[in-house]
């Protein structure tokens, strides 16, 4: 673990935290979401299953989870590394790849990207949403769980020797179940052990996130090391202080969200959303702590 201490550990190894640049927090380059597969409305089932054409894309903004193809990210690679390319143009250094145990972790796939594209890849450990839980999972104790955590950032995950950097993210539903809670406190027991990054996905409630926090605290994990995913309040926080504790990223997760069919892709935030921030009245220290040195402290091992 001393080892660990000060640095980053990327798909490729270990970096110097200085090297990482602006780095987004919570994104997918492969995964499989069809855990999330909701039916298309009543009428709609033809238009869901149709290969994607550009007069369905509107349909698929708004209907993002009900055709099983925009579910399969891990299709489309090679889309996912020119993307890799043009962030890097754009100025991007850093992604954390969020994909956990249960939607299709790949990470011979990561490093290849990492090597072909110069973007660091960071990846995730630990589980998702119960669904996504195998039973066998369901029955593992908290001790080993934890070990599992463990072992996939010290020595390698899915039966290689890549490692993991970042615990995350863990999903939680709501209310959060058992088999989450277990989750939870061995990432809390890793974490403790380790001095590593924590990204969440809290459950879909303006309670989950405390409560989140409060399994984690009660069980020894470091909130100060730890993201809280998907919560949009970047202005105000700002304008209240909390410049020092806010991260950002796309979290891209489906198909119809790459340039390749319409969407924004992974440098959206870098080309369109910073100059909105600057002039808004955001300042480019505010920016770059945002992008750079905040991402830095956070996937920095103690």
């Amino acid at each position: 673990m001393s080892a660990l201490s000060g640095k980053v550990q990327s798909v490729l190894g270990l970096l110097d935290p200085d090297q990482l640049g602006r780095t987004m927090t919570h994104e997918h380059l492969t995964m499989t979401f069809e855990c999330c597969y909701f039916p298309p409305p009543p009428g709609d089932e033809a238009v869901a299953e149709k290969p994607f054409q550009m007069q369905h894309m509107h349909w698929l903004r708004q209907n993002p989870y009900s055709c099983h193809e925009n579910l399969l990210l891990q299709q489309e690679t090679s889309a996912v590394r020119d993307e890799l390319l043009a962030y890097r143009k754009a100025g991007g250094g850093t992604i954390v790849e969020n994909t956990t145990t249960g939607i299709d972790r790949d990470l011979p796939t990561l490093r290849q990207m990492a090597k072909d594209t110069g973007v660091h890849i960071v990846a995730g450990a630990g589980y998702y949403v119960d669904c996504t839980h195998t039973e066998a999972t369901k029955k593992t104790s908290v001790e080993k769980l934890t070990d599992v955590i463990v072992s996939e950032v010290l020595h390698g995950a899915d039966g290689t020797d890549i490692r993991c950097g970042v615990i995350g993210e863990i999903g939680t539903s709501w209310p959060i179940t058992d088999s989450e809670k277990k989750v939870l406190k061995a990432t809390a027991y890793a974490q403790a052990q380790l001095g590593c990054p924590v990204i969440i996905h809290p459950g879909r409630n303006p309670a989950a996130p405390a409560e989140v926090v409060r399994i984690l605290q009660e069980a020894g994990g470091d909130v100060s090391k730890t993201v809280m995913s998907h919560l949009d309040s970047l202005a105000f926080l700002i304008k209240e202080g909390y410049e020092d504790k806010i991260v950002i990223a796309h979290d891209i997760h489906t198909k119809n969200r790459l340039t390749k069919y319409g969407g924004h892709g992974y440098s959206h935030i870098l080309k369109n959303i910073v100059p909105k921030m600057l002039m808004r009245g955001i300042s480019q220290k505010q920016v770059d702590k945002i992008l750079i040195d905040n991402p830095k402290c956070w996937l920095t091992f103690k």
